[in-house]
Order: structure tokens, then C-alpha cells, then sequence
């Protein structure tokens, strides 16, 4: 490993102690959080580095495991291949990519990041070069919302210092403060450098449930119209999907990474069917070691809760719970 890395790293580590000795106690949960990935993350440094022998995008193997492990998300599966392909393969860069999911819970807006984690870093999510941000619990005080704004300028900055592929993850959206994510917005525009920082080959993700409500009503519009699923198309959803998260309140509401265009996709999440819950059973016994049994999935999918209640035609909770409830099957 090289001094200098180890000394940008030591740099954002020891200020990220500073803010835990100086934040308030009762909202140094980001500021905690923080020093103890950090601590973490020089440990996993000294056996991890950002170079190709870390970092190396597999572009078969995330078409791969789009196709084999995602289930009834024909729009999500193009566009996140087509946007993470073609940004890793350009040499030249204009600025960091930028991908919003949306969708109700259970749908595999969060198991998409992993698999795009996994076919980019050797560690996939436990990569020490993959951030995660959960707003309830990293942000959860509208009051100090200065200070957040300020601590999330100095992680980014400080994880691209030492590392330009960095990918961040923000999770739960829908429940962020208004204008908390803008404070990073300089950070995903078009700029060479800010302060002699480059974050043109970051990934930002942001996951979110809002406009889930429409997306679900745009699939059961399909269903009684007799129509495939597979017929909706991106340009059925986004226009509506960033309006609504734009008017929503929310982490985007009226935000100015909409306003200037720097989210590249709105990637719409379709609520699932019986048959994709049915898939998820099956995949989640292979993935346990067993032999995926067509009787146990069908009777834990059949358990499930849909929408409408009349028709059931909508899985309520995706694939979400899944993990938990197979071992009562088996």
C-alpha cells in the first residue's frame, strides 16, 4: 500500500474523530458511524486497494446476474445494464453516473445495488470503497440538518480522495430531509475538479419507495387491459416518476439534482406477481445449498398478501420477507 493513500485515509479519519468528539451526543450518529467505518476501513486497506486487482467490472457477469437472480423487472434490468456498462467502459468521463430506484418494498431496488457492487469491487458490498446511508438512521434529526449537510460533504470528499471509484448508496429516500441530498449536488455535476478532486468516476444510487404508488397503478392499468407486463416501457414511467418525486416530500422533493438534470436514470421497480415470488423461493433455497422444491415455493408464495384484494395480483411486500418465513416451509 502506498504512505500517500494511507495518509489521505488517516486524514479523513482523524476528521472524522474530530466531529465525534465536537457533535452534540444525541446526533453524532452519522459523525459515530463514520469513525467506526473508518476505523474499519484503514483496517480492510491494508488488504485492500483501489486498483484494478480490487476494481474491475465484469459486464457479463451483471448481465448474467440480471438475467438469472432479478425477477419481473424487465425495465430495471436494461436500463441498469445499459447505464452501468456504458459508464464503467468510458474513458471519458463528463461526470459521476447517477441511477434513482424507485419502487415499492421488496421489489430489488436494494439487491440491485448489490449486484452492481458485486461485479465492480472483489469485496462486492463489503468493499471498503461501497457506502451505504440509511436517512433514518444516519440523518434522523431535521434540526441539525447544517451539520449532516456538512458531515456528508466531508465523507464524500474525503472516500473519493482516496479513492475515485467510490459508490455510495442511499437508502430510504423517501424519508431523507429536503435539501440534505443538495448539499452534495456540486459533487454530481459536470465539473473537472472541486478543490483538486475528480468525482467524475464515482456511482451515486439513490433508493427510494417513493412513486411506487404509480408505477403500481401503470402495471395494474397493463393487467386489465389484458396487456404483458413486458410491453411497459421506461418512457411510460419516467416522466411521471420524477414529477412525483420532485412534488413529493422527500429526500428529492423540489430538489436541484432534478431541476438540473443530474440524475441520469429514474429506474422504475414493477410490483411483483405470484409467478416472481414464486422464482424468488426457488432462488433463495439454491442459494441455501438445497434443492429448490416447486411445492414449498408455491405454498409460501400462496401465503402472501396481494393487491388488488379481489384479483391478487400484486405481491404487497415483494420478495421482502422471503428469507425469513422459508424456513417455516421446508
Amino acid at each position: 500500500m502506498k504512505a500517500t493513500h494511507l495518509y489521505l485515509l488517516l486524514q479523513v479519519f482523524l476528521s472524522a474523530s474530530v466531529l465525534v468528539h465536537t457533535f452534540d451526543p444525541f446526533t453524532t450518529v452519522l459523525a459515530v458511524g463514520v469513525g467506526a467505518t473508518l476505523g474499519r476501513t484503514i483496517y480492510k486497506y491494508l488488504h485492500e486497494s483501489c486498483d484494478p486487482k480490487w476494481i474491475a467490472f465484469d459486464a457479463t457477469g451483471l448481465q448474467v446476474d440480471l438475467g438469472n437472480k432479478l425477477f419481473g423487472q424487465h425495465i430495471a434490468s436494461r436500463i441498469i445494464l445499459q447505464a452501468v456498462n456504458e459508464f464503467m467502459t468510458n474513458d471519458n468521463l463528463k461526470k459521476p453516473l447517477v441511477l434513482s430506484l424507485h419502487g415499492s418494498s421488496g421489489t430489488g431496488k436494494t439487491f440491485v445495488s448489490q449486484l452492481i457492487a458485486d461485479n465492480i469491487y472483489k469485496e462486492g458490498m463489503d468493499s471498503s470503497f461501497v457506502h451505504i446511508f440509511n436517512s433514518t438512521l444516519h440523518f434522523p434529526h431535521s434540526s441539525h440538518l447544517d451539520t449532516y449537510k456538512s458531515q456528508l460533504q466531508q465523507w464524500i470528499k474525503g472516500n473519493v480522495s482516496n479513492c475515485a471509484q467510490s459508490m455510495f448508496i442511499f437508502d430510504e429516500m423517501d424519508k431523507m430531509h429536503p435539501g440534505l441530498i443538495d448539499s452534495i449536488k456540486p459533487y454530481l455535476d459536470y465539473y473537472d475538479k472541486l478543490d483538486g478532486v475528480s468525482y467524475r468516476k464515482a456511482i451515486f444510487i439513490f433508493l427510494s419507495n417513493a412513486g411506487g404508488e404509480i408505477i403500481a397503478q401503470k402495471a395494474l392499468d397493463f393487467w386489465k387491459a389484458g396487456r404483458d407486463r413486458e410491453e411497459i416501457k421506461l418512457k411510460d414511467l419516467e416522466k411521471f416518476l420524477s414529477l412525483a418525486v420532485f412534488n413529493k416530500n422527500g429526500g428529492l422533493s423540489h430538489s436541484s439534482l432534478i431541476v438540473n438534470n443530474l440524475v441520469d436514470f429514474f429506474v422504475p421497480f414493477l410490483p411483483l406477481e405470484y409467478r416472481h415470488v414464486v422464482q424468488c423461493v426457488m432462488a433463495e433455497m439454491k442459494a441455501r445449498g438445497l434443492r429448490p422444491d416447486p411445492g414449498v415455493a408455491d405454498r409460501l408464495a400462496k401465503d402472501f398478501i396481494y393487491f388488488p384484494e379481489s384479483e391478487r395480483v400484486f405481491s404487497s411486500k415483494g420478495c421482502k420477507t422471503i428469507q425469513r418465513k422459508l424456513k417455516f416451509y421446508l
